[in-house]
């Protein structure tokens, strides 16, 4: 198992859930009513409480109509109002949100193999699923040598931030077409930043089966990412993740190990 101290400069990393850098979904033929109730809700994913005065003046609209949406959403419980007046998101959101945590099959799969490759490796293990132009990390296993990088945040990365949003993109077309959609905007010095190397990252990845990135989304981290597969599609990755110092050097032993446990979580999550 590898062994390190702690790092003082790789601390828990504060960001955003939502990534600034991905378009947010339209509402084509539906209710603008409910896009714009959806909207609201999404601007709490930037700061943990919101006044009425901010909610309008971010999505653009009277504060009538952001009181209207803030006093119907506080009635059914998906935000609620402090005692300076000011909104935050609501126990009912973190409900159903945990709810559609319980719910996803290739979590339930993937967790015990997860824990398996903490074990083996001591480093921190994700299991990413694709959403859009992103990759959104629904299970986390911390490392046990208490360095943190994501901590709570971060559980939605853009897709060419990240070694699991590249693999994933490798083997699926859908999320290929929307990061090249979304366009590749630098978050960190080893971000991937012209469609040139997009192409390049995919292409070594059909070839080797695992995606390798320094420093894509924080600085000085690195992570290692192989795609799970059903049916020749990728419907997510496994991870791990660390300080550079601690994972490159580790890479020959971990890539393996991934694999291994890639084809374990895609063969029982499609059986």
């Amino acid at each position: 198992m590898t062994t390190a101290t702690h790092d003082p400069s790789i601390e828990t990393v504060s960001d955003s859930a939502w990534c600034t850098s991905t378009p947010r979904r339209g509402t084509a033929g539906g209710l603008r009513s409910v896009g714009t109730a959806l909207d609201v809700l999404e601007c709490f994913a930037m700061d943990s409480t919101l006044g009425v005065s901010d909610v309008a003046r971010r999505l653009g609209v009277a504060k009538s109509t952001a009181h209207r949406v803030l006093t119907t959403l506080a009635g059914r419980g998906f935000v609620e109002q402090d005692a300076s007046g000011s909104y935050r998101l609501g126990l009912h959101l973190y409900e159903l949100g945990m709810l559609s945590h319980a719910r996803n099959g290739l979590r339930h799969v993937a967790l015990p193999v997860m824990q398996a490759v903490a074990d083996q490796t001591g480093h921190t293990v994700n299991l990413g699923v694709p959403d859009g132009a992103d990759v959104v990390f629904v299970e986390r296993i911390e490392s046990v040598d208490g360095v943190r990088i994501l901590g709570h945040t971060g559980r939605r990365q853009p897709a060419h931030c990240t070694s699991s949003g590249v693999v994933i993109a490798a083997f699926n077309p859908g999320v290929d077409r929307e990061r090249r959609h979304a366009g590749f905007p630098p978050k960190a010095k080893g971000t991937i930043r012209r469609v040139e190397d997009w192409d390049r990252a995919l292409t070594d990845v059909r070839r080797r089966g695992h995606a390798a990135l320094h420093s894509g989304s924080f600085t000085d981290a690195s992570s290692v990412a192989v795609p799970i597969r059903v049916h020749g599609q990728a419907v997510g990755s496994i991870s791990v993740l660390g300080p550079t110092p601690l994972i490159e050097p580790d890479m020959r032993r971990v890539v393996p190990l991934l694999t291994a446990a890639a084809n374990r979580i895609a063969k029982q999550y499609s059986a």
